[in-house]
């Protein structure tokens, strides 16, 4: 399933971060914002499991906690920019780390780095980058997950080009997908067009 958010306060906050214009510290805040309010709707149909406490008037009050664990995975190294958002929603999240690069002449991609908690292989495991260009980086890292014997797995970024939305339903269709934005197409550099630049630059400050 591949879903988009239509939702004025994350289309604005995305406006923001297309502008050229807006410093690292603007794009890094409304990427942390973004990040809290799909991850709100994305669980919104969570079944959790039942829990009773006792409320300070004495009483008992039957609500809800998690019932598995949850794991955020940041590909490495713009992925890292949703994780406080997401964190903020769901403070006892763990927090697994993959390492990938593109190679900027023949557009491999090769894994430089791969740690995770300890945690059941049943956990919801939310995968995140804020951008989806041709998908190799997102189906590299969702293979090397399964390969470890993972399958809950979700995919979350905020902006996605229609080829890499093609290419992750065919290698992972189990995988669902949630997208801020689907943007027009890949340029002959494989950027997305209309984008909003290098995610990781522009997060951290770099050139």
């Amino acid at each position: 399933m591949t879903k988009i958010f239509k939702h004025p306060l994350i289309d604005i906050k995305l406006t923001k971060m297309r502008d050229k214009n807006s410093s690292h510290t603007t794009f890094k805040k409304n990427l942390n914002e973004i990040g809290s309010l799909m991850v709100y709707e994305i669980l919104r149909d969570y079944k959790g499991k039942e829990k009773k406490v006792v409320t300070p008037t004495g009483s008992t009050a039957i609500g809800l906690a998690f019932d598995k664990s949850i794991m955020i995975v940041p590909i490495l190294r713009a992925g890292l920019g949703m994780v406080a958002g997401i964190e903020s929603l769901i403070p006892q999240a763990r927090i697994g780390h993959i390492g990938v690069y593109r190679d900027e002449k023949t557009f491999q991609i090769h894994e430089y780095f791969y740690k995770l908690p300890d945690v059941e292989k049943d956990s919801d495991v939310v995968v995140v980058d804020p951008m989806l260009a041709t998908g190799a980086s997102a189906i590299d890292s969702i293979n090397r997950l399964k390969k470890d014997g993972f399958s809950n797995i979700k995919f979350v970024c905020l902006v996605a080009a229609p080829e890499g939305v093609a290419a992750l339903e065919k290698a992972h269709p189990d995988v669902d997908l949630y997208l801020a934005a689907l943007d027009e197409k890949l340029n002959e550099n494989k950027y997305i067009i209309p984008g909003l630049g290098d995610a990781g630059d522009r997060i951290f400050g770099t050139k």
